[in-house]
């Protein structure tokens, strides 16, 4: 089979390629687009200014972040409301464990998808 699949593959380039998300309750709810969106409510203190640059609408990065805090069951996002400066974002020590954590099983199906694409080409 490995010899048959090596021939059949030798006609053009390829490579092996994939996503990366975490599923709870058969809902994909933690991949790029959820860390990204951590990273940078950590970065701005804002899920509005996150959203914003990212290009991403208020209402969608509530969303995110309702689903995330649900799923996982505890608060990944914690939300302070008025105040003297208006209200603010920050994300929990669970959170920065979790990006942490996603960060480095993403470099892993990297190198795993890497390695599996020099076997294609042997």
């Amino acid at each position: 089979m490995k010899n048959q699949m090596r021939d059949i593959l030798t006609n053009g380039q390829f490579r092996v390629n994939g996503s990366l998300w975490l599923e709870g309750n058969g809902t994909r709810f933690f991949g790029p687009g959820p860390v990204e969106l951590l990273q940078r409510i950590e970065e701005t203190g804002s899920i509005n200014q996150a959203a914003k640059k990212m290009g991403m609408s208020y209402k969608k990065a509530w969303e995110i972040v309702n689903r995330l805090n649900e799923i996982v069951g505890s608060p990944l996002v914690v939300t302070a409301t008025g105040g003297e400066k208006g209200g603010g974002s920050s994300i929990s020590d669970d959170a920065k464990q979790l990006i942490e954590w996603y960060l480095s099983l993403r470099e892993r199906f990297r190198k795993f998808m890497e390695e599996e694409s020099l076997k294609l080409t042997v």
